[in-house]
């Protein structure tokens, strides 16, 4: 596996910044060439946390993230943040970042992306088909007591999900 080839998912962080540390940590680690983040930061101090990957994000904001701007302001210095959903493409795949799950089962029969991200529902979900869908549950923890992301090998389309509570 080349650099970048994998990929770092998280969602729902909430403002746990002690998983986010963990987090950002783990992928700095496993050399991730991207994190995509599924919204629901909730602060934008927690960009400071963030700062310290050695990759750009694709984020996209949730239904808990009030202060847009301020979020806008601070980490698009980080990447690139919108509303979603999201597209872009990275190492030659199509991606769709959202946060909420909204008509998942008719953008993946779709054809127009090889990997759907999302967030909101605070659990894990992997769906292989012909679009891959991955919700990587919450970094943040603290509805489920598990805080965890996901790393996407783009080599392989294989999905490891990782703890960081």
């Amino acid at each position: 596996m080349s650099k970048g080839d994998l990929v770092g998912i998280i969602a729902d962080t909430h403002d746990n910044r002690r998983a986010i540390a963990k987090a950002v940590e783990l992928l700095n680690q496993r050399g991730v060439g991207m994190v995509f983040h599924a919204g629901d930061f909730i602060a934008p101090f927690t960009a400071d946390d963030f700062s310290r990957l050695k990759c750009k994000m694709v984020m996209v904001f949730g239904n808990n993230d009030g202060e847009r701007i301020g979020l806008y302001h601070t980490f698009s210095k980080l990447g690139s943040i919108g509303t979603g959903p999201k597209k872009c493409e990275f190492h030659g795949k199509r991606f769709v970042l959202m946060h909420e799950p909204a008509c998942i089962d008719e953008l993946s029969k779709s054809n127009q992306a090889d990997v759907i991200i999302y967030g909101h529902t605070h659990e894990i979900d992997i769906r292989k088909g012909e679009t891959l869908v991955i919700n990587p549950g919450e970094a943040g923890g603290w509805l489920s007591g598990r805080a965890t992301i996901a790393l996407l090998d783009l080599t392989t389309m294989d999905v490891e999900i990782e703890e960081v509570g």
